[in-house]
Order: C-alpha cells, then structure tokens, then sequence
C-alpha cells in the first residue's frame, strides 16, 4: 500500500518546551488509526501537523505525496477533512446546516456569494441522510444538540470527498446516547473500503469505535507503541502512558479501560 502519511524524525518545539520528539509514524490507505495518550501527550500538535496546518520544528512530513515546507498548503488542506472542536467554534451559531455542510467545497465556514453546482449540493445531501440529518436541514447550527452538531462537522469533514480524515475528540461533551450514535456512524466510516484513511483523537478507550485497525500511544510527546490496534492498545503500554496501573479489555470490537484491582 501507499503511504497516505509518513513523518520521519518530527519534533516541535515551542520555546523552551519539547512538545513533540522523534515521531516517526507512517499511515497507509485504508487504515484506521486511534491517536491515544494522557492530556498534555501532544496529540493535538500531531493532529495539526497532519491537517497542514501546522510546521514541524524538526523532522520531515510527507502527506499525500507532498513535502509539508515545500507545497502550497491551502492546496493540499481541501483534500484533508478535518473535525475538530477548533473549527466547530468558528461556525456561526445563525448557519443553516445545509450551508454548513456545502460551504466546505469552497473552503469557506458560512456562506457569503459563493455559488454551487448541483453535484456540490447532492453531495452535501446525501451526506445529511448518511448522518441521519434528514428534517434538519434548514435548522441553524445554534438550536441543534451537541450530537446533532458533531454529525454535522463530520459531514462537512466528508465534503470534499477527502484522502485522509481527520477527528479531534468528537464525543467529547456527549450524552451516552449521543455518543453512542455517533460511534455508530463513525463505525460505518470505517467499515466502507472507499473512506479516506481515518485518524481519531481520544483519550478515553470506550470511544473508538469497531473498525479501527491501528494505534498509536503518546507519551509525553514520544510514541510509545504503534501499529495493529490489539498489539498496542495492552494494559501494560497504557498503564505507562497514563501512569497508573490499568486493565484493558476489548469485547465486540468495542474497548475499555478500569483501573487494576490490587
């Protein structure tokens, strides 16, 4: 398989303080990775790195065939779909959720003079009934519940048909059955052999959802372990992540994590 991502030897440095070192990590099509590790690890700096939107330091970055420092990034961005909580923030609380969705082929968050063509707007469609948001089309990004909403960014993340997708803790903030649902179509996304490659932040275990193939755990900005998901994801590497001793299980696809009985 090709590679979708490769870094070689990155770092990052902000002042005095090693945020990232020595990440060497390669994502090949059709994989689905989880991105695991305590607050503070530096999962989200490896998450704006791989969404261009961030330099490394040190090391090099290969996304989609482009060296990261010697490409245009605002033409290699539209073909990463990312959802984040970041990018949730700028959306206008006014924003109709169709206009959400079809304003991502512009590259644009709220719509302005732009126009679209009718295959833009069957895309952003089909995306509504594919996240089960049909009958809120019209509704403003404001009035919707926080599931509803993180099914929208995952649509516009989807929107330009992307090679690599991106998503930064999206049940954060979810009631168990928003996000249970959301792990549900998350699940889909991974389980259809024509999705883009697929990285998800969590810290919490119980969020990954069945089809996630590979992992890899941070630790205080170095990899700790990567690779298939049941080598890595062990009560023994997590522990050391995390610092405290853990138990971890997995039972139908679906992973959790207690603390060990003494």
């Amino acid at each position: 398989m090709s590679a979708v991502v490769e870094l070689a030897g990155v770092g990052v440095r902000r002042g005095t303080t090693q945020i990232l070192e020595n990440v060497d990590w390669r994502i090949e099509e059709g994989q689905r990775w989880v991105l695991v590790g305590p607050n503070g690890a530096g999962k989200t700096t490896l998450m704006q790195i791989l969404a261009a939107q961030l330099h490394p330091t040190t090391g090099l970055v290969e996304i989609l065939d482009e060296i990261i420092g010697a490409v245009d990034v605002f033409e290699l961005r539209p073909r990463i779909g990312v959802c984040s909580s970041a990018l949730a923030h700028r959306i206008p609380p006014h924003e109709k959720v169709r206009d959400i969705i079809v304003s991502a082929a512009w590259a644009v968050v709220g719509r302005w003079n732009e126009s679209y063509d009718p295959m833009d707007l069957a895309r952003a469609d089909g995306l509504i009934e594919q996240m089960g948001l049909s009958g809120l089309t019209d509704r403003s990004y404001g009035t919707l519940s926080e599931g509803e909403r993180k099914r929208v960014e995952i649509a516009r993340a989807l929107m330009t048909d992307p090679e690599l997708l991106l998503m930064d803790e999206p049940t954060a903030g979810l009631d168990l059955a928003g996000r249970e649902q959301l792990i549900a179509i998350m699940s889909q996304i991974c389980a259809d052999p024509d999705a883009p490659a697929v990285v998800l932040v969590t810290h919490r275990l119980e969020e990954i959802p069945p089809g996630i193939s590979h992992a890899l755990v941070l630790d205080h900005g170095h990899p700790l372990a990567s690779g298939p998901i049941e080598q890595v994801l062990t009560s023994q590497t997590l522990s050391r992540a995390f610092g405290l001793p853990l138990e971890v299980t997995t039972r139908n696809g679906r992973w959790s994590a207690v603390a060990a009985r003494r």
